[in-house]
């Protein structure tokens, strides 16, 4: 009489490694491609949050030099851009800010910490016809992230003369 035999035969046990290992494969490889993907929302949170840090500044600032304290009365002169020779804790309106590069990031009072390999370019422009004003009456203010994965974030912002 024989006995049946119970188990795996050498073929099956074969069989099963290679279905394992492909399927292994596939999940290594997705993991693969989602852990190098999971810097980029971080880094973009994190130029939003440089972005609105130096947009607050800079919108915080007079319109134009001369400018009263409270924007009464409105000043009536052209649309002047550029820096009045101040330093960066001295900026005192919004086209002082044109052509800011920090690298890295910081801010009025000094360095902001966190934000090693991002860089910041400001501009300010006239831009009262962007916004149905008189070309005097507005600045546009662009501010450009680089961030350390080489991606760039343009930002931009309105300030108007009231």
């Amino acid at each position: 009489m024989r006995r049946k035999q119970k188990g795996a035969t050498l073929v099956e046990l074969i069989i099963t490694i290679v279905i394992i290992s492909i399927a292994i494969a596939g999940v290594v490889g997705a993991f693969a491609l989602i852990s190098g993907r999971s810097a980029d929302p971080l880094n973009e949170t994190r130029a939003v949050a440089l972005a609105q840090l130096y947009i607050d500044e800079i919108l915080s600032k007079k319109y134009d030099e001369q400018t009263p304290q409270g924007g009464v009365p409105r000043y009536s002169g052209g649309c002047n851009i550029g820096s009045d020779g101040e330093t960066r804790a001295a900026f005192d309106d919004v086209d002082d800010y044109e052509g800011l590069m920090d690298k890295p990031p910081a801010s009025a009072l000094g360095a902001i910490t966190g934000y090693s390999g991002f860089s910041v370019d400001v501009s300010v422009s006239c831009a009262g016809g962007e916004v149905g004003l008189p070309a005097s009456q507005a600045k546009r203010i662009d501010v450009l992230i680089s961030a350390p994965d080489n991606r760039s974030f343009l930002f931009s912002a309105y300030r108007a003369n009231f």
